[in-house]
């Protein structure tokens, strides 16, 4: 079976063999205000769909781009105010998708990360099987701080399907031990693989080999979506499902929001959304369905993204992309992150950092810095609740603006990493990096609503955990979307409360300032956008 390069070692079962699991209730467990189920679940679903766009603008979605997803929307509840966390990347909210929880807690602060004892010399792909099973080895299984919704439905004693044509599906279930009934159930399709090898060999038999990489990347995707549908659904479908389609996201990344690629790109996407429509009429579910459409982050477009190593490198720094041989101190190892690049240095030297701070105070593409420790004229990381232990000494979003790019697409990014000048990119701060598509439909969700609450990725978990009347395991830091629910009010919601953080600082003849708007509904938290300008004083 040819493999992407995104592949990874899984685990799926053939065959699907469900029992009566226990409903889970107690501390944790947030009701909501619907009609409930028989068993006294808080909703009425029998199954919760989940499909990730990846990538998707939620300006994207119209009649005439994603004419079944616009209907849907039209049928459910469209949350006009949702967010991604922040770096506003794949594996970021993929792992804030899975948990409920921010990076702080989750342990997955950014696509790439340094983490010495599994890898000493570069970063490392956070959903890679080096980072997976490194991690849970050094950490008795933790490699995520919270539990996922796949494990906490399968730990309730029911089996689940996730399949994504992008290895990030592996943080939804990634344990190869399956040492629980539900958990042997439990299917995983990952980058074109699945194993026992027999359900390969199936698959492959049944639709070919995973086909390579395309712009749009529609054969993958209806690859994924037919393996869900044939195999992961084989004889009913599960409790709880995910799908994640890769595009737009790649296609986005090989051009820009709104050229022709892309918008050939939303319709795979949306034609995929279609076949799982499809396919539930089909078993005759669709009304006992709550679907959730959902996107792990915004889009840009690159403006002449600099070679930040080199910038280094001519400063004087001691910096590049991997540390060849014993660390010195004061090595600065850049990674870069899209729309953000991190800095990890060597020792944690703090002269060393707080050169670098002003360097990059100074540099015509910076937009917001956090810094491990307080600095002047930055944000800390816990600020973002993206302090970890894999935590770089900086991270620097590039600096933004809402212009259009070639195509009339807003959101332009004045700097960033890995692509050229024109073509798509997010990870920023920025507000079209920031906010994210959320759709909610099904017998659990109003009917042609507009959300006006924030919302966001850090929701979706504890959403679809209450609606199943499965208490998580670990405690969510978002939230029920309790007022997009059937006989949900508003008044059961706190009134959102909207903060602007500021730092600044004076330097030698110039001072530096930058902002952070977010928003607060009761305890959790929506970042809304930040950004920083440098004014010269001439004193």
């Amino acid at each position: 079976m040819k493999r992407s390069l995104f592949c990874s070692v899984v685990f799926c079962c053939a065959a699907w063999v469900f029992r009566a699991g226990p409903v889970i209730g107690g501390e944790g467990t947030t009701p909501t205000p619907g009609s409930g189920g028989k068993d006294g679940r808080a909703g009425v679903a029998e199954h919760i769909v989940v499909i990730v766009c990846d990538g998707l603008r939620p300006d994207s979605v119209t009649e005439k781009n994603m004419p079944v997803l616009y209907k849907l929307s039209r049928e459910g509840v469209t949350f006009a105010h949702s967010h991604s966390v922040y770096p506003s990347s794949t594996e970021v909210n993929g792992a804030a998708l899975a948990t409920g929880v921010f990076p702080a807690v989750s342990g997955i602060a950014a696509n790439r990360e340094y983490r010495p004892a599994i890898n000493p010399r570069r970063a490392i792909p956070t959903e890679s099987r080096e980072a997976t099973r490194g991690g849970d080895r050094l950490t008795g299984g933790k490699y995520l701080g919270a539990a996922t919704i796949a494990e906490t439905v399968q730990a309730a004693g029911f089996p689940t399907a996730v399949a994504g044509t992008k290895n990030v599906v592996v943080l939804h279930d990634r344990s190869e031990k399956r040492d629980s009934r539900a958990a042997s159930q439990s299917c995983v399709i990952a980058a074109g693989e699945a194993l026992p090898s027999e359900m390969d060999a199936a698959i492959v038999k049944a639709q070919g080999a995973f086909p390579p990489i395309a712009f749009p990347n529609t054969a993958q995707d209806v690859w994924t979506t037919k393996s869900l549908i044939q195999f992961g659904w084989k004889g009913t479908v599960p409790k709880f499902s995910l799908l994640w389609l890769s595009d737009p996201d790649f296609s986005q990344h090989h051009t820009a929001p709104g050229s022709e690629e892309a918008l050939a790109a939303l319709k795979g996407s949306d034609e995929n959304i279609g076949a799982v429509l499809a396919a539930l009429d089909s078993k005759g579910v669709r009304e006992k369905t709550d679907l959730v459409v959902v996107s792990d982050h915004g889009f840009s477009t690159l403006v002449d993204p600099p070679d930040l190593t080199e910038e280094l490198l001519k400063a004087g720094f001691n910096a590049g992309v991997d540390l060849l041989g014993p660390a010195k101190p004061g090595r600065i190892l850049v990674v870069g992150l899209g729309g953000s690049t991190a800095f990890y240095v060597v020792d944690h030297d703090r002269a060393v950092t707080a050169r670098l701070v002003e360097f990059l105070q100074r540099a015509k593409y910076s937009g917001a810095i956090l810094t491990r420790e307080k600095m002047d004229g930055t944000f800390p990381l816990d600020e973002l609740r993206m302090n970890t232990a894999h935590a770089p000494d900086v991270l620097m979003s590039f600096t933004w603006n809402a212009a259009p790019n070639a195509f009339g697409v807003p959101g332009l990014l004045l700097g960033g990493t890995g692509n050229n000048t024109g073509r798509g990119m997010h990870a920023s701060l920025s507000r079209f990096d920031l906010h994210n598509t959320l759709i909610a439909a099904g017998p659990d969700f109003k009917r042609g609503w507009v959300d006006e609450f924030p919302a966001g990725n850090i929701d979706v978990a504890p959403t679809v955990l209450s609606l199943l009347g499965i208490a998580p395991a670990d405690s969510p830091q978002g939230r029920v979307l309790v007022e997009a629910l059937t006989g949900g009010v508003e008044s059961d919601v706190p009134k959102p409360e909207r903060e602007t953080v500021k730092a600044s600082c004076q330097l030698r003849s110039a001072s530096w300032s930058q902002y952070l708007d977010l928003v607060r509904v009761g305890q959790t938290v929506y970042f809304e956008e930040a950004n920083g300008a440098l004014t010269e004083t001439g004193k």
